[in-house]
């Protein structure tokens, strides 16, 4: 056997492929208003009565190549007569090299990501393990907050050093985000488990000001929230500090570095920017507390600089997890806001609201959970009086699931 064939079947032998998943299907009632995902001001991804869905079929399927490059894409597919739809949600390679001897380690991905802002969906396919729905912050990323770019994570591992304390420095740098924080403007923070596909766009709520002689006449029906139209690079730091069997604490500011000048084809372009905070930590007694909150601002500009639409917003909440046996309990409570500075008229963006979300889960197998959940948002958002929808506004659904994972 010549060398060259002798070596390409030590490569073979090094590649590992391995496809992972979750199967979720929910029965559910919902007391609120026609949903977000369809171009209402509902803050669930369910209408009004009674559903039978399924919310999650996502797919992992993950390639290593020896010890340092892997490659990952995750589909996810949704049926839940709204808006059904399967598509791709990430796409990235990897190149995760082994510590130095001083405990030093390099971490690359380039494709379609998220940003490392997360705490909460860590499971197979951007699932979250606490709750069937997402917080407001992480809802938010899962719709219009993802991108195509570069990440760069320096990592110092503790053990390395004979330290129970590991540090960790990510940059990142992105395109193909140019619209993020439209749908924060127009119809405001959500709850719900759906991530956008990346062949799909987003209903906008239809609010008088595009309505022709409106202000934003010429904004498309729905946005884009993959989509390149300024050709400039944004960036994303974050820094990260843990402490081993304890728990973490991380920050990190956000910015999509956007010329606010351009539109094409309906498509403004929005500049966006925001800090956030979060704890992962472990509590006495088997108590798990995770934390996140989010501040910042966007604006959207015509041609000539002129403010149409300029919002400050705010996000955070606070979960609490207890596991025992094949039970865990969650209890989650959330505080948002949007505010509106601009003087656009028939635009108002300004929201207040609250959230508290209740869930049990019990584990019938080691892939398999079922899951009841209760979800109460209680808002305030002027907007929903342009849709003939109560001003005031308090949203509850009810939540059977079965999850199996594999």
């Amino acid at each position: 056997m010549s060398s060259s064939v002798y070596a390409d079947s030590i490569e073979l032998k090094d590649v590992e492929h391995d496809l992972t998943g979750v199967i979720d299907v929910r029965a559910g009632y919902a007391d609120t208003i026609d949903s977000y995902l369809e171009g209402g001001l509902g803050k669930f991804g369910a209408d009004n009565g009674a559903q039978i869905a399924l919310s999650q079929l996502g797919l992992n399927y993950h390639i290593q190549w020896g010890d340092a490059w892997s490659s990952r894409i995750v589909a996810n597919g949704y049926v839940d007569g709204i808006n059904n739809g399967l598509g791709i949600t990430e796409a990235l390679i990897r190149y995760r090299d082994i510590p130095s001897e001083s405990g030093i380690r390099l971490d690359v991905q380039f494709g379609l990501m998220y940003p490392k802002i997360s705490l909460e969906n860590v499971a197979t396919a951007w699932a979250s393990p606490y709750t069937l729905n997402y917080s407001t912050l992480n809802s938010w990323l899962a719709e219009e907050v993802r991108h195509i770019g570069l990440s760069t994570t320096i990592e110092s591992l503790g053990k390395y050093r004979q330290s129970e304390h590991d540090f960790s420095l990510t940059a990142e740098a992105f395109m193909f985000n140019d619209t993020t924080g439209a749908m924060l403007a127009w119809h405001g923070w959500t709850q719900t488990s759906r991530q956008t596909l990346v062949q799909e766009t987003l209903p906008i709520a239809a609010i008088p000001a595009m309505e022709t002689g409106g202000m934003l006449e010429a904004q498309a029906a729905n946005s884009d929230p993959f989509t390149e139209l300024d050709d400039r690079i944004g960036g994303h730091v974050l820094a990260k500090w843990t402490w081993r069997n304890k728990g973490s604490v991380q920050a990190g500011y956000y910015d999509n570095n956007a010329n606010t000048l351009i539109v094409k084809q309906g498509q403004y372009v929005w500049l966006t920017q925001f800090g956030h905070v979060g704890t992962k930590w472990r509590l006495p007694y088997g108590i798990s507390l995770i934390g996140q909150f989010m501040q910042g601002s966007t604006l959207m500009t015509n041609t000539e600089g002129y403010p149409v639409v300029d919002n400050d917003f705010q996000s955070g909440y606070i979960l609490l997890s207890k596991r025992w046996s094949q039970h865990r309990v969650n209890i989650r409570v959330e505080d948002f806001s949007v505010t509106d500075n601009d003087s656009t008229p028939y635009d108002n963006n300004n929201e207040d609201g609250q959230s508290l979300t209740l869930a049990y889960q019990y584990q019938l197998d080691r892939p398999w959970f079922i899951q009841f959940e209760y979800n109460l948002i209680d808002s305030n958002r002027p907007a929903r009086a342009y849709l003939n929808e109560s001003i005031d506004l308090v949203e509850q659904q009810w939540q059977l699931s079965s999850r199996y994972f594999f």
